[in-house]
């Protein structure tokens, strides 16, 4: 990558960024889709010149069309280079950038985006051609065909680029809404200033180590916070590539995507906790031999929970492809705070801590003979502050005291869009006025100073007094059966006799509709064995039944409402299920109300 480089901490957000790049070095790699990474090369690479001629163009376009500075725009796009126009075309246009992912899945998902458009009151979409006839038929279906809808492949020839003049942008400027992936409720969306956007990307750019210039990229989906904050923007920031490959082609075979990092030389990119175990799994030792993986650097693990176990033997099934053994970082992060929190660089720690203990909010290293549970640490804030409270009182818990994870600092976003209550529930202030402090919502410990992350507070099962993390039951059921898949949900369901617990769980394809009684009961005993736990309904599911993010979490809250509704497709339900749901469905019926998943 010769030609001049960029200060990657230089340019005060990132349209400066990139347009400076492409004024130094036009012709330097931006950004690409690669659709086969053992076929594609450079070719499938834009430049900068490219994206800043296309962004400028979008910007013009959105002009004209009468919307105005800070006005919503509706990103829908596949992987692709122009989704990255198209969101520099927004920023270009001083107006807010709103990814979201295609309407053209389940009927959820459809309606999800729908919530979305209505939310941010988004004044026009963006797509491309191979996409615009979905897109116009879901916005015609969903009372959203008036909104004016362009591709950005297909601009109009009166977008002219020269005509383009940067708008004002300061610190506060918003320039994205994320919406979170919530599985209940109406759609939040995070407010992402420029300044935020701007600090966290220096903040990864720093903490890794990533100097300008740096190539960084995977299948993560642009319109989620880890793809957009995680690897598109700190590429074009730093001047470096974002070299982008569908989330479909990686789950189809995940060797691609090493491959991707091969071939094109990433040093960066990032997953959840998922993935690296489905490498694990799924990549065969004749394509391992193939691959030279000795410009990774950072293999960005970013899900919680993250497991010892798979870092471990995503480092040791790699190895022999020249994966260095430290390459897999455990890092922290969330929406609300643009990305990241915190990241572990070099050698994995972890800390053994008393089960018993942990039930009671202690994080206390467990003596041998006890039971315990690994805990990975994710390390340290390169920027922001850290604090670990009561989640009830606000008070700093105990040095070895387990409490809710809040964080303050310039990254962390502003609030909710137009939601004040919400934002005024997350974003709190001390009794004197200092932070706003933004309470995460998950649970974890400050332990000599790092950062070790144990479970979200909303998913907690407490069972008679005790606190239990379904992470955990979840986790030892896979340990000890065989039959189930990857993914397991276990949750609370508040019924008219109280709080009922469910766990769910997904099965290999191998296992037939007949096996499920002697599986389930194989399962409760498990569960009355490790947790003392007898819940009032096992089922099972078949493969990618029980729903998920874009990045790969488990969405507990989601699964209890498909659940309660009879929505969630199974293969076998313990009669404790059929009596649950037949009383779930009583209920529905004489008071016209679903109860709420806890």
């Amino acid at each position: 990558m010769s030609g001049p480089s960029v200060d990657p901490l230089a340019g005060p957000h990132l349209v400066a960024a990139i347009s400076a790049t492409a004024e130094a070095d036009p012709g330097r790699k931006a950004v690409g889709l690669v659709r086969d990474p053992e076929r594609e090369g450079e070719e499938a690479l834009r430049s900068y010149a490219w994206l800043d001629d296309t962004a400028r163009r979008v910007a013009v376009l959105l002009r004209a069309a009468g919307l105005g500075t800070g006005a919503r725009v509706l990103l829908l796009f596949p992987q692709s280079a122009e989704f990255a126009a198209a969101y520099a075309g927004c920023l270009y246009a001083g107006m807010v950038a709103v990814p979201a992912p295609l309407p053209t899945g389940t009927s959820l998902e459809a309606a999800r985006v729908v919530g979305i458009a209505k939310d941010s009151e988004a004044g026009a979409v963006l797509t491309v051609s191979e996409t615009e006839a979905d897109v116009r038929q879901w916005a015609a279906r969903t009372g959203l065909g008036a909104l004016p809808l362009h591709s950005v492949d297909e601009l109009p020839d009166d977008a002219d680029p020269g005509t383009w003049r940067e708008p004002e942008i300061r610190a506060d400027t918003v320039a994205v809404l994320q919406y979170t992936s919530g599985s209940t409720g109406s759609p939040k969306g995070v407010v992402v200033t420029h300044g935020a956007l701007a600090d966290n990307v220096r903040s990864l750019l720093t903490g890794f180590d990533l100097g300008s210039g740096a190539r960084l990229g995977g299948w993560l989906p642009m319109y989620h916070d880890m793809g957009l904050f995680g690897l598109l923007s700190p590429a074009l920031f730093s001047g470096g590539a974002a070299v982008l490959m569908s989330g479909s082609a990686f789950l189809r075979r995940p060797s691609q995507w090493l491959t991707l990092i091969d071939r094109f030389g990433l040093v960066f990119s990032a997953a959840p906790d998922f993935a690296y175990d489905y490498c694990v799994r799924r990549v065969k030792p004749e394509e391992t031999d193939r691959l030279d993986l000795s410009r990774w650097r950072w293999a960005a693990n970013g899900s919680e929970p993250i497991r010892a176990e798979t870092l471990r033997a995503f480092a040791k099934e790699f190895a022999p492809a020249g994966l260095h053994p430290n390459a897999t970082t455990p890092c922290y992060g969330l929406a609300e705070a643009t990305l990241l929190v915190s990241l572990s660089a070099g050698e994995l720690r972890t800390r053994r801590v008393d089960v018993a203990e942990l039930e009671n909010h202690r994080f206390v290293e467990a003596a041998a003979g006890r039971p315990s549970r690994e805990v990975v640490s994710c390390g340290r804030p390169p920027a922001l502050e850290i604090r670990v409270v009561d989640p009830e009182t606000g008070e700093p818990v105990t040095d070895d005291g387990v409490g809710e994870i809040r964080v303050r600092g310039a990254s962390v976003a502003r609030g909710y869009w137009q939601k004040p209550e919400a934002t005024a529930e997350a974003f709190v202030r001390d009794a004197d006025g200092s932070g706003p402090w933004l309470r995460t919502g998950d649970l974890g410990a400050l332990y000599e100073g790092e950062l070790y992350v144990t479970g979200r507070i909303k998913e907690l099962l407490i069972v008679h007094g005790r606190n239990i993390y379904p992470h955990d039951i979840e986790h030892e059921l896979r340990a000890r059966h065989p039959e189930l898949g990857t993914v397991g949900a276990a949750f609370f369901l508040r019924t008219e006799s109280g709080e009922a617990v469910v766990v769910t769980h997904e099965v290999s394809p191998s296992v037939r509709p007949e096996q499920g009684p002697e599986l389930v009961t194989a399962l409760r005993a498990t569960l009355a064995r490790e947790f003392g736990l007898a819940p009032a309904g096992v089922v099972l599911v078949r493969r990618g039944r029980i729903p998920r993010t874009s990045s790969g979490k488990v969405q507990r809250r989601l699964t209890a409402r498909l659940f309660s509704t009879g929505e969630l497709a199974q293969v076998h339900a313990d009669p404790g299920a059929h009596r649950l749901l037949a009383a779930l469905r009583e209920a529905d019926d004489r008071d016209g109300a679903l109860p709420s998943p806890t």
